[in-house]
């Protein structure tokens, strides 16, 4: 492999400013990066995610469909152009065997502009080596980093029906990802009365008052945190609470948003319609004397369904393969956190998730480990090649 063709092409993909909705940029390198290769522009297209999403972007998805060269099921490759707004102003260096950014006041963008490139690679060093291929789909997803934005509204019917997909996104090259939780995010609005704190609290309702009794309640019956229930896991945190205007005025309006977490969708559901229920049984406590009552308006939405591949399914064992040729030994792994294989699932694309070199990601002390992105580079071209066989 031209590793310092690969090399070159991450540090240049890094410093191009991506973040979150203004993908723009990032996606018409790429696009003459793929130009330049000699992929032709009809196989090249972008989506309209960016018109769905709770944002507005400049951009959708962009992907890349080539027919191949022999009769095998379709593949696909993805990884995330965006990033976080720290990595904005990032000027990659090497460093020994890492990658930095020179400017210590941004971030690298490694997370996940090493995983673009190593996708990248992985197509040029096949349409360099004259070896047949199978049917290819290359997918670089928006709004990632805001929320697995890009890959929840894409347009599937424009992949070409890809039979499984590697997602390259995270740190260690020979960890297969092969499931994840689901998560689901609560919007809560405390609609109260305010009124005199010192001439007449009793003619409020007060919404923090309301807010501390759910939160209070939710503690004491477990639904908060680490979440047990029998045999049943999950997560749950009240993350943003927002309210109020003077010690001196009943607080008439609190605005929270919490999330809920499990591998198991009804347990996630469950402890979601928990502390929503906790919410609408506070609120209903808090009344003025002219009985007026606190108001809980709650809003829900899945952010992502969970996920589980078998060690046995199609799609993990060409990556355990692709690891083995590498060197490594796959480890097979199942996150707490939502990646884009959450909704390619759900779109009914089997995903694995791989690494390829990023630490301490979404931070200004971010790097790219360029032994683990080079062996990043190598799975993802071995896997279009165990496909072919």
């Amino acid at each position: 492999m031209n590793q310092k063709r690969a090399l070159d092409l991450v540090m240049q993909l890094m410093a191009i400013p991506g973040k979150s909705c203004q993908e723009q940029a990032i996606a018409v390198a790429v696009k003459q990066i793929l130009l330049q290769a000699g992929v032709p522009e009809s196989a090249i297209q972008f989506d309209t995610a960016h018109k769905r999403t709770p944002v507005a972007g400049e951009v959708g998805n962009l992907i890349v469909k080539l027919p191949g060269t022999l009769r095998r099921p379709r593949l696909m490759l993805s990884a995330h152009l965006d990033t976080v707004p720290i990595c904005v102003g990032c000027q990659p260096k090497k460093v020994g065997q890492v990658i930095k950014s020179s400017d210590p006041h941004t971030g690298l963008g490694g997370d996940d502009r090493a995983g673009v490139a190593a996708v990248l690679v992985a197509l040029l060093e096949t349409l360099e080596s004259g070896l047949p291929y199978p049917p290819l789909t290359l997918c670089f997803f928006i709004q990632e980093e805001i929320g697995l934005q890009g890959s929840r509204n894409l347009v599937a019917s424009k992949l070409g029906k890809p039979a499984m997909a590697f997602n390259f996104d995270g740190s260690d090259p020979f960890k297969l990802t092969i499931g994840a939780t689901g998560g689901e995010r609560l919007q809560i609005r405390l609609h109260g009365l305010p009124a005199h704190a010192g001439l007449a609290p009793e003619a409020g309702a007060s919404a923090i008052h309301a807010a501390g009794l759910a939160i209070a309640s939710l503690h004491k019956d477990g639904w908060l945190g680490r979440v047990q229930k029998q045999r049943k896991l999950g997560t749950s945190n009240i993350g943003v609470i927002q309210g109020g205007n003077a010690t001196n005025v009943v607080a008439d309006l609190v605005e929270i948003q919490a999330e809920a977490r499990s591998h198991d969708s009804q347990f996630r559901d469950a402890i979601a319609s928990a502390i929503e229920q906790a919410f609408i049984e506070a609120a209903a406590k808090i009344i003025s004397t002219g009985g007026t009552s606190v108001n809980a308006e709650v809003t829900r939405r899945v952010d992502y369904d969970s996920f589980r591949l078998s060690e046995d399914s199609p799609p993990v064992q060409i990556a355990a393969a692709a690891i083995a040729e590498a060197g490594g030994t796959a480890e097979y792994a199942v996150t707490n956190g939502g990646v884009d294989a959450n909704w390619l699932v759900k779109h009914g694309i089997p995903t694995v998730t791989l690494g390829c070199g990023q630490r301490q990601v979404h931070t200004k002390g971010e790097t790219l480990d360029v032994p683990d992105f080079i062996r990043g580079c190598r799975i993802a071209r071995s896997l279009i090649v165990h496909a072919s066989r």
